[in-house]
């Protein structure tokens, strides 16, 4: 007998990564019958892998890149995609939406819970809603055996999570993390234990940012409650103000961030019924507020059929992101994004005001993708097939090489503001939502980091969440990519953040700043925008500079940092034009 036909299948059960040199004829036949009744059924099997017929595999979607495995007796279930060289080991379970990248291992045991349910005494357990936000793991990580994942984490690229951890929270890239719940212990690169007293390991600017979120959180549940109208069963954004959409979206972000629950006002049921109930179900979009309180009415249609109204536009943004973190979504596509043809949206692409107001073409491009991005998440069209794929080419075609950004000139009393304003706000639904390399990073850098030196929008007394925010999220964004100055990145990063500690108001939160441009924003006063938008930035300046681990929170919703969607169905790994190298 030789040595082949001596490994029986059980063998490949176990130890699947010897399939590839040891496997007989007849077993490979085997394996490859058991890979077509999977693609039969919808599955996208890669070429190298293998997939242990006494696995449980029963997914809605299932996308396994090459050399990869699933290996005897793991249970694998939901929407499933894996990048190339992953390995899921030996009892394991993967359940719910999963998105793995390139050379993910998961070890013996581990449990990656993708979905959730609640546990309310309204009704018994087993008559529970299910909900998830899904778990994304980045390339490169090694999950240890026994180790539970649970729903709506993120695992950043290059992490290592020890045996029998219980990962509750996001790990940022590089983390080696452990405990149960786990903890970053110290970064990869490093040859051991972060030491204190060092600006990544949490002395200095580090325990900083830690009282800084104590503080916040302890307060946090005054915040909302400063800003509740019980009469009207709504939020203002602070007292005296009228009660709109938005500073409901922040009070759920807010309360997502600093308390990991739902605002105390309301019930998560009660609060999802109210903002679902504000969608207008013809249109798919949110109008302000009547004087009343009561629901608002959207314009007309323009002639290309979208709704052109700047409030409902970003409550595709702020509406949709708050009833994700409770664990819901929009009750209706957003119907101009899903009648959007390819060459509707190319013609609306090119018509919008690029060279003189960026920002504002920036905006729309946002709330198309992120409209896309919640339909998708519905099962609905994001626009006819190929309009997605469209975007990203018309961007991908349109991109200044020198700046690596849209846009042109504007007045010489703004500077680049314009421009840059733009660019975060245009990659912030596209590139990062969907998870897409950017055009040109390290010019990227360049340009913000010479908008941010620019003492019209940043000397003291000057600076507004807006600005900040647009340099510091491009900042991040971009240093995924490229290492191009990063230097003087983290020196910007931590200019900022010394300023927005300090602007802190115990009982109120953060003011958005001084007035923007075109005197838009609302100014100085501390209110919920301000506060949910100075806590996101807080967390991105603070994971340039190294320490956002001190914080205990990562924005999740509309200034989520990175991706929300992994590249939907046949969109590119990263767009034309893509240069990390300059």
């Amino acid at each position: 007998m030789d040595s082949e036909s001596a490994l029986d299948d059980s063998y490949f059960d176990h130890c699947p990564w010897d399939f590839g040199p040891r496997a007989s004829a007849a077993q490979r036949d085997a394996q490859t019958a058991h890979q077509k009744r999977l693609t039969d059924a919808g599955a996208r099997i890669g070429p190298h892998c293998f997939v242990s017929p006494v696995a449980g595999v029963f997914t809605d979607t299932l996308r396994l890149g090459e050399n990869s495995y699933i290996a005897g007796h793991a249970y694998v279930t939901g929407e499933v995609t894996t990048g190339s060289d992953c390995t899921v080991n030996p009892y394991a379970t993967v359940r719910g939406r999963i998105a793995l990248g390139d050379g993910v291992r998961i070890g013996a045991h581990s449990s990656l819970l993708g979905f959730n349910h609640g546990f309310g005494p309204d009704r018994p357990v087993h008559r529970q809603p299910l909900t998830s936000r899904g778990i994304t793991v980045g390339d490169d990580v090694w999950i240890g055996s026994n180790v539970v994942v649970l729903d709506g984490v993120t695992i950043g690229d290059h992490c290592v999570v020890g045996a029998g951890a219980v990962v509750t929270k996001d790990l940022p890239p590089w983390s080696v993390a452990a405990g149960n719940p786990a903890r970053r212990l110290r970064d990869r690169r490093e040859s051991g234990p972060v030491r204190r007293g060092t600006a990544e390991g949490g002395g200095g600017v580090g325990d900083q940012v830690a009282r800084f979120a104590d503080r916040a959180r302890s307060q946090a549940a005054g915040l909302l409650a400063r800003a509740w109208d019980a009469d009207a069963g709504r939020y203002r954004d602070r007292p005296g103000v009228p009660l709109t959409v938005r500073a409901h979206c922040d009070a759920v972000e807010i309360a997502d961030l600093l308390l990991g629950s739902p605002p105390p006002q309301l019930s998560a049921a009660e609060h999802t019924e109210r903002l679902r109930a504000l969608q207008d179900p013809a249109e798919g979009m949110v109008p302000e507020l009547a004087d009343d309180g009561g629901p608002g009415v959207l314009p007309a249609r323009a002639a290309d059929g979208w709704i052109d109204d700047g409030a409902a536009e970003y409550h595709v943004l702020s509406v949709g992101y708050a009833l994700e973190l409770l664990g819901s979504r929009f009750a209706h596509p957003v119907r101009p994004v899903e009648r959007t043809t390819a060459g509707g949206l190319v013609a609306r692409l090119e018509s919008l005001p690029w060279r003189t107001r960026a920002w504002s073409a920036g905006a729309w491009v946002d709330c198309w993708a992120t409209g896309a991005h919640h339909n998708l998440g519905l099962g609905a069209a994001a626009g006819e097939p190929g309009t997605l794929e469209a975007l990203f080419g018309w961007l991908g075609t349109r991109v200044d090489p020198w700046t690596g950004m849209w846009g042109g000139s504007a007045p010489p009393a703004e500077g680049r503001l314009q421009l840059v304003n733009g660019h975060y706000r245009l990659t912030r639904g596209s590139f990062a939502q969907f998870g897409l390399q950017l055009p040109y990073p390290a010019r990227v850098v360049d340009t913000v980091l010479d908008h941010g030196g620019d003492p019209r929008w940043f000397a003291a007394g000057r600076r507004n969440a807006c600005n900040v925010l647009d340099v510091a999220h491009p900042l991040w964004l971009a240093g995924r990519q490229s290492g191009h100055r990063a230097a003087e990145a983290r020196a910007w990063a931590g200019e900022q953040l010394a300023h927005a500690l300090g602007e802190w108001r115990d009982g109120t939160g953060f003011g958005f700043g001084p007035p923007g441009e075109g005197g838009s924003g609302p100014g100085r006063e501390p209110g919920l925008q301000g506060t949910e938008m100075w806590l996101a930035i807080v967390w991105l300046l603070a994971d340039l500079v190294g320490v956002a681990d001190r914080l205990g929170y990562r924005p999740r919703g509309v200034h989520r940092p990175g991706a929300a969607r992994s590249p939907a169905p046949g969109l590119p790994g990263h767009p034309v034009l893509v240069d990390n190298t300059l």
